[in-house]
């Protein structure tokens, strides 16, 4: 997901680092913060594999800044994530929201829907915290006042993005697709 963060938003505009890890932060550190550590290796091995271009200039002070850009190789490797998500970015609640915070990016309608409909999917089926003989433990058989707790948040969170994604759906379904790209 760090990857995603970093080529999504480099797609919008070049970046100073510290700018690209406070994005970063604002999007999902409070669920995930991001280090130093892992940003920089991970900004490492994008420059290598050419996805992200890496370029000094000088800083507003004395020490020079290295800014960030999106190469063309980094613009279709984004566009290739956004479109064929993996199975864990469609399940995890935190993933996904990383996902849909860049999937705008992808220039057709249809594309787009295709990744909503892989979500709707997966809310569709039947799912708990608790397993009881094998059946998803619903808020109405648990005993327990805080695991209740658990599972009524979850389920009106479900609910409200289950009714969100039957209204991008439909209207990402009436979208007219982009013109195609002539070579």
């Amino acid at each position: 997901m760090l990857e995603l963060s970093i080529l999504g938003f480099l797609y919008e505009k070049p970046l100073h680092g510290y700018e690209l890890k406070e994005r970063i932060h604002g999007l999902s550190g409070h669920v995930r913060p991001v280090s130093d550590g892992a940003l920089y290796p991970a900004i490492t091995r994008l420059v290598r594999n050419s996805l992200v271009d890496s370029r000094t200039e000088p800083g507003a002070s004395a020490a020079p800044r290295r800014t960030l850009s999106l190469t063309p190789d980094g613009r279709r490797e984004l566009l290739a994530r956004l479109r064929t998500p993996k199975d864990a970015e469609i399940s995890d609640g935190q993933r996904f929201f990383t996902l849909l915070a860049f999937l705008g990016h992808l220039p057709d309608p249809a594309d787009q829907a295709a990744v909503l409909r892989r979500r709707q999917e997966f809310l569709t089926a039947p799912a708990s915290f608790f397993y009881e003989g094998g059946s998803p433990v619903t808020v109405e058989r648990e005993p327990d006042l805080f695991r209740q707790g658990m599972l009524r948040i979850a389920r009106a969170t479900g609910t409200a993005e289950k009714a969100w994604l039957a209204e991008a759906l439909r209207e990402l379904d009436a979208a007219p697709s982009p013109p195609e790209e002539t070579a």
